[in-house]
């Protein structure tokens, strides 16, 4: 036997890991993510879209998580294989608490395609506008 059976399923382990923590990073679940974080996986890891833990914490609405995640290391203007970044992403869905986050952090707001400035003027979010001219 060449142990490549148990190669295999250590592969398998991982990748189901990062699955759950990509689905703790998207429902909020900073306990989890606290817990792996704290025992070495990194804050900058990504799915196979290139999205973040950061892109999927943003984009639906955890600025919780979002705060810790920018304390441990993650990138606030890492773009995902689209070229959408977390703060256009907390921008489309109309997240201010994250944006407000993300900004302070220093995202870019005119980086990606689209832009978080593009998101707002398309959608109309002054509000988010006048964050990004502070």
């Amino acid at each position: 036997m060449t142990g490549h059976g148990a190669e295999d399923q250590a592969a398998e382990q991982a990748i189901a890991l990062a699955h759950r923590l990509m689905d703790a990073a998207r429902e909020g679940n900073g306990a989890t993510l606290r817990k792996y974080l704290d025992a070495g996986v990194p804050a900058t890891l990504t799915n196979a879209a290139g999205d973040s833990l950061l892109m999927l914490a943003a984009y639906n609405g955890h600025a919780s998580v979002v705060e810790d995640l920018l304390a441990r290391g993650a990138d606030a203007n890492t773009a995902n294989d689209r070229g959408q970044t977390p703060l256009a992403g907390a921008v489309f869905k109309g997240y201010s608490d994250v944006t407000r986050v993300l900004v302070d952090a220093g995202a870019d707001p005119d980086a990606g395609t689209p832009s978080a400035r593009d998101a707002a003027t398309m959608f109309g979010r002054s509000e988010l506008l006048e964050l990004f001219s502070r």
